[in-house]
């Protein structure tokens, strides 16, 4: 299957090009350290590129102020992570090794530099991007979660770093590792924690206090204006964000969980072009998510939208949680669908202590070697049970109705009827969960039989629910909540709703396709017709 980057182990190491560093040169000033000073600490914000002409930068291990790794950045090397694009901070600190001579350039003017020399650019966002994919692999960050696999808080934050690819390393309760992280931070042995660096621990962790430590949060404030403002970060509101910034506009991406959406949430998809192996959904977004930061378009995560309203100025007043709002020229809506909420007594209880709406990694990791059941028979469900059938003992799919055929691709439904570690039980349906700080058992019914099925996890993907309640009465929707667009909400184009300015792409909008393909198709499209309004606005 594809991978997200290169592997920074075996690729080439391919070093600016002479005139790199003389462009480099006409931004960037000299600098000397002696031997031991920091260049940055975690939690700092990468403000500058940094280009090593002499001696050596090392990474250093945030817990004990060790060398880290073995090599360490010599001359025609640089310094940074991922983050550099977007202004986001440091996951792991650097340190001369010896002394050491540097060209150091202002990010934004780097940036601007980047973006006038493709070649350039390229090199240097395939080595961040190999360096995120090695930190991913090897689970090596600053950031420390203790017993995520005790409290849903924690397994709620892993999930969102696991899905926003920031990496971080997980420790169970109790185990030697975690009590000496427990101790040098003179916290209690047996609780979950999140820790940042050698002493750092969060209180009250969230996903959002997370994100702010990292800079992912994106510091937007009341009366910032942009061209467009793009609501969600799926693959339509991701391709989107890539062709705005490409185009010119200056575009804020705002999504309240992950950038990848739903399709973020699918282990392996083989049937979008160009990937013969295969995919993951949160991969193949992630790529986006990084051409658009290239291009220079901004995102928010996690921030949710929670109402929009047209001032007199013509301008949109988009309000966000933690009473903030942005103001827009024209706005999108790409908040695609998310999975229905069963009407199960306990439900919320459950949600991230046995239940889950996403099979990533994360959740692989907290259901290894035990019975798992999904309920779903869509696409999503059937590649759930593929992933996870690899790590869990044995899973059983809950189908409700009698056949595949007409909610599942035929590829994958031949696959699951092919492995011996699935089993799909058809007309079945979830009708009682049970267990106490964590989900234990459920009870299913085929037929009219009602029997006990023992698993500490329970994956719900069925359902369809758009996300646009926000949007008030402001745009005509169907009786079930999809955008109503082009001659239904009698607008000219497509993609434009019956409000002008405001546009919908992707699977919120009624009548379209449900595949990433078509999405990232209409993402792309429907710039050029936030261009042309744009502009007329401007001009009016």
């Amino acid at each position: 299957m594809d991978s997200l980057a290169d592997d920074l182990r075996q690729m080439r190491r391919t070093p600016l090009h002479e005139s790199h560093v003389a462009a480099l040169r006409t931004i960037a000033v000299e600098r000397e350290y002696p031997a031991g000073e920091y260049l940055i600490r975690n939690g700092d914000r990468y403000d500058r590129f940094v280009y090593v002409l002499e001696g050596e930068i090392e990474v250093v291990n945030a817990f004990t102020g060790e060398r880290h790794l073995e090599s360490g950045l010599g001359p025609t090397q640089f310094m940074g992570e991922i983050s550099f694009l977007s202004g986001g901070t440091a996951t792991m600190p650097l340190r001369t090794a010896k002394p050491t001579r540097t060209l150091e350039a202002p990010r934004q003017a780097m940036l601007e530099l980047m973006a006038k020399t493709p070649e350039m650019s390229d090199i240097i966002i395939s080595v961040l991007a190999a360096r995120r994919r090695r930190q991913l692999e090897d689970d090596d960050s600053s950031l420390t979660l203790i017993g995520p696999e005790a409290d849903p808080d924690i397994a709620r934050i892993a999930i969102f770093a696991s899905r926003n690819k920031i990496p971080f390393k997980a420790m169970p309760l109790q185990t030697q590792e975690a009590e000496a992280e427990a101790k040098a931070c003179s916290i209690a042995h047996d609780r979950p924690a999140v820790i940042f660096g050698k002493d750092r621990v969060i209180d009250d962790p969230t996903p959002l206090k997370v994100a702010r430590l990292l800079g992912m949060d994106e510091d937007v404030g009341d009366g910032d204006i942009f061209d467009v403002l793009i609501v969600g970060g799926g693959p339509a509101g991701v391709a989107a964000a890539v062709y705005a910034g490409a185009e010119g506009l200056s575009a804020l991406v705002v999504d309240d969980a992950a950038i990848g959406g739903q399709a973020g949430t699918s282990s392996r998809i083989e049937n979008y072009m160009g990937f013969p192996t295969g995919i993951s959904g949160a991969d193949l977004v992630w790529r986006g998510h990084i051409q658009a930061l290239k291009f220079g378009t901004r995102f928010a995560v996690p921030r949710r939208v929670t109402g929009i309203a047209r001032q007199e100025d013509g301008l949109f007043r988009v309000r966000l949680d933690c009473d903030s709002y942005v103001c827009a020229r024209a706005v999108l809506v790409a908040t695609g669908v998310q999975y229905r909420r069963l009407p199960l007594d306990r439900l919320e209880e459950f949600e991230g202590a046995g239940v889950y709406y996403a099979a990533t990694d994360m959740e692989a990791r907290f259901c290894a070697n035990t019975e798992v059941a999904i309920i779903g028979g869509g696409n999503s469900a059937g590649q759930a049970a593929m992933f996870l059938s690899r790590y869990a003992k044995h899973v059983h799919l809950l189908v409700r109705r009698d056949s595949l055929a007409a909610s599942m691709s035929n590829y994958l439904s031949s696959r699951l009827e092919a492995e011996p570690g699935i089993t799909i039980h058809y007309n079945t349906q979830v009708t009682a969960l049970h267990g106490d700080d964590h989900l234990d058992h459920i009870e299913v019914k085929t037929g009219g039989t009602v029997r006990r099925m023992n698993t500490p996890s329970l994956f719900i993907m069925v359902g369809a629910a758009p996300n646009t309640d926000w949007l008030g009465d402001l745009v005509k929707k169907d009786d079930k909540g999809f955008m109503l667009c082009g001659e239904a909400a009698g607008a000219d184009s497509q993609f434009a709703t019956s409000h002008p300015g405001i546009f919908a792409v992707g699977d919120v909008r009624a009548g379209s396709v449900k595949r990433v393909a078509s999405a990232v198709g209409e993402g792309s499209v429907v710039i050029s017709r936030i261009w042309d309004y744009v502009n007329q606005s401007e001009m009016a």
